[in-house]
This record gives C-alpha cells, structure tokens and sequence, in this order.
C-alpha cells in the first residue's frame, strides 16, 4: 500500500503504542515519531489475588461462582481505548491527513468501538498485526506489503 505524505499511522498493541507521521511520500515513506507511549501491565496473578465470588441460588443449597476478573485483559483494553482518544486528538490537529492504524487483532477491534467522527472519516486502511515492537523499517515494509 502507497500512503500519501502527511498520513497518519498508529501501531498499537495493548500496552504500546506509536504514532507517526509520513514525511516522505508515496513511493518511499518515511515515518516521523509523534507519539510513543508504554504501559506497564504485568499479569493478572500479580495484579489481584482474590478468588472469584459466589452467588447463591435462590432455591435450595445450590451455589455458583462468578468469572475470574483478568485484570491484565481490562488493562490492555483500556490502553486501546487511550490509544483511539489519541488517535481522535491527532486526526482533529492534523485535519489534512489520512490514518491507517495497524495493531493486535484484539486491541484493534477495541479501538474500532472508539474511533472518533475524524478518525473514521480518514481512515485509510486496517492492518491487523501485532508490529508495535517491531522496527520503523518493519512498519514501513508492512505496509509496502499490504
């Protein structure tokens, strides 16, 4: 995929995200750092400890527990949703420019449910891959490929 000069691209998984911005142009994209940000997210089993709790059925003795909390799980969702405010913040200073996001299959499908109008407007293309630890020069050859 050729993106045009002053796209916008976010890599995103859930505990990090990069924004960019193409300043090179359709045949050699080079990707300018705007915004990087890291979460620390360590498991779930170090984050709470309690057990699930128990319901009780209203008739006879009969007693169900609810699901385990997976505190790692909300922690890596809100960060997508972070990433879909930043995104949104982005897209209205640079009114210009198109988006292509490119980030984990589940983060993406957390930040689709918050895209902004501005984002959904421009919003070029979707790469579902988990690239956010990868180099710029993967990015760039990620997105030449797709």
């Amino acid at each position: 995929m050729k993106i045009a000069h002053g796209t916008l691209v976010m890599v995103a998984d859930g505990a990090k995200l990069l924004l960019f911005r193409n300043e090179g142009d359709e045949k050699y994209a080079v990707l300018e750092t705007l915004e990087h940000a890291r979460q620390d997210n360590p498991a779930t089993a170090e984050q709470g400890t309690d057990r699930p709790g128990r319901s009780f059925s209203r008739v006879g003795d009969k007693r169900s527990s609810y699901d385990e909390t997976d505190w790692h799980q909300q922690s890596e969702d809100a960060f997508a949703r972070h990433a879909a405010e930043l995104l949104e913040e982005t897209a209205q200073a640079h009114p210009e420019a198109g988006i292509v996001v490119i980030a984990a299959p589940r983060t993406l499908g957390e930040m689709r449910g918050h895209y902004g109008r501005a984002t959904e407007q421009r919003l070029v293309a979707e790469i579902d891959k988990d690239l956010a630890d990868h180099t710029t020069d993967d990015i760039v050859a990620a997105l030449a490929a797709h």
